[in-house]
């Protein structure tokens, strides 16, 4: 069985000079299928494009939190008509990003305009998060969530989503064991990047530890977080084996055990892509 890669972003500029040549050599390495992000409508629309041009990839369409300023219902019938395409298999990325809001906003002096500027924004992000899952619902797909800096508000959201009937993954998981477990008894998946072979990710490591290896999904976010010893340098799909070499040294079970257990948990989630071995 090859990699699936559930996460990669390579209509990025950072592959510009390559990317041909790269794409057209992840299956020979071991990497199929993969799916390439949307995270603003412009990535989203390119996404589109160039998935067209690879048989193994296959699109995640959807607005970053921190694209959602000039979002438009225009944009979200763009979103719902795509939704139905045969190689559109996520919403994503999607969520709450709090992280630059307090940086963002420091020049308003008074403090109660400044935590109401806040609280605007916080709103907004939430108004679209929730368009654009009721989007996913409306189509079958599951969703790829980002969130940073927002814990409470997607704990919240994403609890009365899987009421509803949302599925899908926790992109790039940076929190605490005790919120793993309560996503994933929401039905959601938790994915693992690079970030699990940092020496300072200790916390990420007693997650991959503690879950349950059914719910864990292996991605990039290339061109960013590349593994250890790649750390800061660009990432591409084929740094993946890093990423599940330490899942197995985490969990003392083998490499191969990992990599067809990640690749199943992602068949199940992201129903729509033809399964490669």
């Amino acid at each position: 069985m090859k990699i699936f890669e559930t996460h990669a972003h390579y209509e990025d500029r950072k592959f510009d000079s390559d990317r041909a040549e790269l794409l057209s050599a992840l299956p020979k390495k071991g990497v199929s299928p993969v799916i390439n992000v949307g995270a603003s409508m412009e990535t989203t629309r390119q996404t589109v494009e160039l998935v067209k041009q690879w048989p193994y990839m296959y699109a995640a369409i959807g607005v970053h939190p921190e694209e959602i300023r000039d979002l438009t219902d225009d944009d979200m019938e763009y979103l719902r008509a795509h939704a139905m395409d045969e190689m559109v298999v996520a919403i994503g990325e999607i969520g709450l990003d709090y992280h630059y809001l307090k940086e963002d906003y420091k020049h308003i002096e008074d403090l109660g305009e400044r935590h109401a500027a806040i609280d605007a924004v916080k709103e907004k992000q939430k108004y679209w998060f929730l368009r654009q899952m009721e989007i996913a619902r409306e189509a079958d797909l599951p969703c790829i969530f980002h969130m940073r800096d927002a814990a409470a508000d997607t704990m919240a959201l994403l609890s009365e989503a899987a009421e509803k009937g949302t599925r899908g993954v926790i992109h790039c998981y940076s929190y605490s064991v005790d919120h793993a477990l309560k996503y994933i008894d929401m039905g959601y998946y938790i994915g693992i990047g690079g970030a699990v072979t940092f020496s300072d990710s200790k916390k990420l490591a007693e997650v991959v530890k503690a879950i349950p290896l059914s719910r864990i999904l292996t991605e990039t976010d290339c061109p960013y977080m590349a593994p250890e010893p790649f750390r800061g340098q660009r990432n591409d799909s084929t740094y993946i084996p890093y990423v599940i070499d330490r899942i197995a040294e985490l969990r003392e079970i083998t490499e191969e055990e990992v990599l067809e257990a990640t690749a199943e948990n992602a068949y199940r989630l992201f129903t729509k892509v033809k399964k490669r071995y």
